[in-house]
C-alpha cells in the first residue's frame, strides 16, 4: 500500500478545514457587522474618571411673575422657569434644579451646593430681591472659581445684561436697541476660536451664523463694542466674541466669555430655536438648532469639571422633577410652558 499517497488527500482536506473563511466583500454602501456570539459582548460599567462628573446638575434662577403677564399667576411671590431654558439644559445631558429668587438665603446657598453650574435666563427685571439675588449667585460663582473649583456660569439676555451692571458696577451701563422679536446673525470680530463655545462648529456652521439669520433675540437693552472696550471692568472681565445689529443697523456685543472664568453670556436666545414656537420669526432651521445643540454641550462640558458631587438623595429631593409644567402657549407671548413657583 503506497502511503504518502493516502495521507496527500487527508492532508489536503485539514488545511482546507481549518482555514479561516474568505472574506465576503460588501456591495458599496454596505457595511457588514459581525454577527452571532464574535459580535455580541457586554459593556461593563467603565470606572469613573474622576476629573468628569457625568451626572451634572444646573441650578436655574427664577424670574419674577408667571411668564404670561400674570394670566396664570399673579401673586406677589410668584416666579417662574420657562421650561424651554430647562430642556436647554437637559439636552446636553444635565438635569436643574431651581433656584427660586425670593427663597431664604439659607435655602439657596443649600441648592447652591447641590450644583455644578449656574443658569441666567431672560426677562425684565433688573432691580429689587431679583437683582439682589443675582448678584449673589454671581459672587458665588466667581467665588468657587478663585477657589479652583470648575464652576460655569451661563447667563442670557437679561442675564448678560445684570452681569454687564455688576462687573461694571454701574446700573446706568446698559444702552438701548431695537432688536425685540427678531432674527439675526452673529458677526465674528476675530476669527480666533480656541476655548470658546465656536471651537465646536465648523466652518460651514460659522458661515450660515454669519450669513443666515439663525439666532433669535429679544431686547430693548445691551451694550455696544465701544461702551464695553471703554470700560476698564468690562473690557479686562470679558472677551468680545460676536456683535450683532439691530432693527436700525446699531451694533451690540451679542456673545462674550470672560477671561478668566468659564462664564459664557449671550446677548440672545439660544433655547428658543429648538423649544419654543409662540413666535413666527424664531429660527427652527437645522443650521439654527445646531447653533443651540452646541451651545448648550458647551455649558454642560465645562459642568461636567466641577467637582462637586453632592448626594443623590438632597439632590432628588430638589429637582425641578418635583414640579410640573404649566401649559402656557395659549396665555404666553414667550413660553410653550413654564415651572410657576409661589
Amino acid at each position: 500500500m503506497d502511503s504518502p499517497r493516502l495521507l496527500l488527500p487527508l492532508l489536503l482536506l485539514l488545511t482546507a478545514l481549518l482555514a479561516p473563511p474568505p472574506a465576503i466583500s460588501a456591495a458599496p454602501g454596505i457595511i457588514r457587522l459581525p454577527s452571532g456570539k464574535a459580535g455580541a459582548r457586554a459593556c461593563a460599567a467603565a470606572p469613573p474618571d474622576p476629573a468628569v462628573y457625568d451626572r451634572p446638575v444646573i441650578g436655574i434662577v427664577s424670574h419674577p411673575g408667571d411668564g404670561a403677564g400674570g394670566r396664570i399667576s399673579n401673586g406677589t411671590a410668584t416666579s417662574y422657569i420657562g421650561a424651554s431654558y430647562v430642556k436647554f439644559v437637559e439636552a446636553a445631558g444635565a438635569r436643574v434644579i431651581p433656584l427660586v429668587y425670593n427663597e431664604p438665603e439659607e435655602r439657596l446657598l443649600e441648592k447652591l451646593s447641590l450644583v455644578n453650574g449656574v443658569l441666567f435666563t431672560g426677562g425684565s427685571e433688573k432691580q429689587g430681591v431679583y437683582f439682589e439675588t443675582i448678584k449673589k449667585v454671581f459672587q458665588y460663582v466667581l467665588e468657587r472659581n478663585d477657589a479652583g473649583e470648575p464652576f460655569p456660569l451661563f447667563a442670557q439676555c437679561l442675564g448678560f445684561e445684570l452681569v454687564s451692571m455688576i462687573v461694571s458696577k454701574d446700573n446706568n451701563i446698559l444702552e438701548t436697541f431695537d432688536a425685540q422679536n427678531q432674527a439675526s446673525t452673529l458677526q465674528f470680530p476675530s476669527y480666533s476660536f480656541e476655548g470658546t463655545v465656536f471651537q465646536r462648529f465648523d466652518a460651514d456652521l460659522i458661515n450660515k451664523v454669519s450669513t443666515s439669520c439663525l439666532v433669535m433675540q429679544n431686547h430693548r437693552y445691551g451694550i455696544s463694542p465701544k461702551r464695553l472696550r471703554e470700560n476698564d471692568a468690562l473690557s479686562s472681565f470679558f472677551r468680545i466674541l460676536t456683535t450683532s445689529p439691530d432693527e436700525n443697523g446699531k451694533v451690540y456685543v451679542s456673545t462674550v466669555q470672560a477671561n478668566k472664568y468659564p462664564i459664557t453670556c449671550t446677548q440672545w436666545h439660544p433655547e428658543k430655536a429648538i423649544f419654543e414656537w409662540r413666535k413666527p420669526m424664531i429660527p427652527h432651521s437645522e443650521h439654527a438648532v445646531q447653533v443651540t445643540q452646541h451651545f448648550a454641550n458647551h455649558f454642560i462640558s465645562q459642568a461636567r469639571k466641577s467637582p462637586n458631587r453632592p448626594p443623590a438623595d438632597r439632590v432628588l429631593d430638589n429637582l425641578i422633577y418635583n414640579y410640573s409644567p404649566t401649559f402656557s402657549g395659549k396665555t404666553s407671548k414667550s413660553f410653550e410652558e413654564v415651572y410657576i413657583f409661589s
